[in-house]
Formats: C-alpha cells, structure tokens, sequence
C-alpha cells in the first residue's frame, strides 16, 4: 500500500507536497501572491502607492519589503495563525517572510556595489592594461539586528505569543541575525484593522518607546561591541519585523523610538523593516 500523502498546513487536504516549502502542497504553493518586484521602493507595495507618494514628511526607514500581497487567502491563513493559534503555521510563514529578506539583501548589495564602483571610478583612470580594475566582488549586504515589533499585555495574554517575535526567530535561525526585544509598547492601541488610516496614525503615535531594561541594554551593547568596526564606516542596520503593512503606522512609530533609543547611546541607526504580508 502506497503510504498516504500528508496533510497541508495551508488547505488541511492531503496533497503532493511542495518542495520549496515544507508542511504545503504544491497546489498552495502555486497559489501564493509572492511580491518580487515591488512597485513602490519605500513600502514595498505591489500596486500604485498613493501614501509614499503624497506625503511630504521625512520617512523614518529606508524601506519596507513584504512577502506577499494580503489578499483574502492569505487573510484567511494570516488568521488561522494570529487569532485561532494554529503555531504551526510559523515556521512556514517565517520561511515566506525569509523570501522578503533575499529581495532587500539583493537589493541593497547591488547598491552598494554601485556606491563602490562610482567611488572607485571618480578616484582611478580607467587602464587600458587592467580594464578589470573596477570590477569588485563585495560581501552581501546582512542586517545587523531585528527587533519584531511588541504586542500588548492584553493581546499577549488572548495569544499567547507574539506573532513578530516567531516570525524573527526563523530568519535568525536562518541569517545569524540576532533579534533583540529592543522596543516596548506603551499603550494598548485596540484593533487597527476596523481603523482608518488618519485613526491608525493617530493612535499609533508615541505607543512604543525603546526597551532600557539593563538586561536588554547589556545584551544591545555587547552586540554593538562586536560590530564596532563596522559602525566606524557605516550606520548600525535594523529590521523591524511584523505580520502585515497597512498605512505602516506602526512601523513609523517603531522606527522613530529606535532612532531615539539608538541616538542615545550614542550610534546612527539606518532602519529597514520587513512584513509578511503587504496590504
């Protein structure tokens, strides 16, 4: 008797599973709205932005990058997650947000490629005896920290986790990029999701500050310690990571407490952040 096929997280039905990402089936796996090229460079979205493109105040993050467009699929699976506690959803959600982090590495190495060469050629003629001087082969770009954006008390206590930390947790398994718990929010906001964007920006100003627990600041400035090098030449590089954009108030909101929080222990701070799904 052939053994039987095994059950996908995604639909529930048993189905030839896919190789790319374990636990679905390949039919789920066909299905998923991936975003890999994002049409707005600041937020990421998949279609027309009028948000980024209308508004005049100064962005707190160089960009956001998200793994899927949130339709209603992946509403409904974001769901079965976040609000009825299927946990076995997060390895495979933090593999699709991974997809997310190879978007925005390629795309700031390939940045700093460019800076490099432009550098270079505005310092050395071009040799016709070494044509092949200008070419370099440079490191790929890698984040320095995640921070997953905090929940609530009362939506930790209705959970029992927090989705962003989990999320986080599969990229550090994956990268080596270690994730510190360097925000903390102030208030409980309510649900944004029945909010309007003007209602979202209003409440979301000033709900997190940064974490000075002497633990956590102990932990931050031993990884400072070891990249300090580095930070001689460069801004110290963050990714706030979460489940969804939406107006990207909350990433605003974090940006602006770990620019604080990174100021005054006396770094510059150059902010990314990285979503599952984009609204």
């Amino acid at each position: 008797m052939a053994p039987s096929l095994p059950q996908c997280l995604f639909c529930g039905k048993r189905s030839r599973p896919s190789t790319g990402l374990p636990g679905i089936c390949v039919s789920c796996h066909i299905g998923i709205p991936w975003i890999r090229s994002p049409r707005c460079q600041t937020c990421g979205r998949h279609v027309g932005c009028p948000d980024c493109s209308r508004s005049r105040e100064p962005v707190p993050i160089r960009c956001n990058r998200s793994a899927v467009a949130y339709t209603s699929d992946m509403r409904e699976l974001l769901g079965q997650y976040k609000y009825r506690g299927n946990e076995r959803l997060a390895p495979v959600l933090g593999l699709m947000l991974d997809n997310a982090y190879a978007i925005l590495q390629q795309e700031q190495s390939e940045q700093q490629q460019t800076a490099t060469l432009q550098s270079n050629s505005s310092r050395k003629p071009f040799s016709a005896r070494n044509p092949n001087h200008l070419l370099i082969h440079p490191a790929l770009w890698q984040a320095d920290l995640l921070v997953p954006v905090p929940v609530s008390t009362v939506r930790l206590s209705e959970r029992g986790f927090n989705q962003a930390e989990q999320l986080a947790e599969v990229l550090t398994l994956r990268r080596g990029i270690p994730q510190l718990p360097l925000l903390v929010r102030t208030h409980h906001t309510g649900k944004q999701s029945s909010k309007s964007r003007s209602e979202r920006l209003a409440d979301m100003k000033h709900a997190f500050t940064g974490n000075t627990d002497p633990e956590i600041l102990r932990s931050l400035k031993g990884q400072l310690d070891l990249i300090t090098p580095r930070l001689q030449k460069r801004p110290l590089q963050i990714i706030i990571i979460d489940d969804i954009y939406t107006t990207g108030s909350t990433i605003r909101a974090c940006a602006e407490a770990l620019h604080q929080l990174i100021g005054n222990l006396g770094y510059r701070a150059e902010i990314y952040s990285l979503t599952w799904a984009r609204s």
